[in-house]
């Protein structure tokens, strides 16, 4: 019995550390990927609303940011809470005009089962553009 309450305490403390060493990887996969994106950009001055055309060129980083590509510009808005952004979440965003803005209501589905995931509260949008 002993021999079992230890293995079974191990197997618990091993899969409480995987999932947090996942979720921190998770998020440093985000970061790396959203620097190979912004590679040879220069950051501008923060916006609160964007004009999204085209809803396919929004991207989720998981755990990191929505990112919104215009051609020239590619705009990022990091959420106050990075754990909110899942890649495999659908977005469901109540807009108050006709732009995409910080302010704008952005809720999160599961991709299978819809049932709603979380909140998303976004900071600013900043545009990084190309040098030269």
């Amino acid at each position: 019995m002993k021999t079992f309450a230890t293995i079974l305490a191990g197997a618990a403390l091993a899969l409480t550390a995987a999932t947090g060493a996942s979720a921190e990887t998770k998020a440093e996969k985000g970061e790396a990927r959203l620097a190979k994106m912004l590679e040879g950009r220069v950051a501008g001055k923060p916006v609160k609303c964007i004009n999204q055309g085209r809803t396919d060129r929004l991207q989720v980083i998981d755990e990191t940011a929505l990112v919104y590509d215009a051609g020239k510009t590619i705009y990022v808005a990091r959420p106050r809470d990075p754990k909110t952004l899942d890649d495999s979440d659908i977005l469901v965003i109540k807009r108050f005009g006709g732009q995409l803005c910080a302010n704008d209501m952005i809720h999160t589905v599961d991709r299978f089962d819809h049932f709603l995931t979380g909140i998303v509260f976004l900071d600013e949008f900043v545009p990084y553009t190309k040098e030269g």
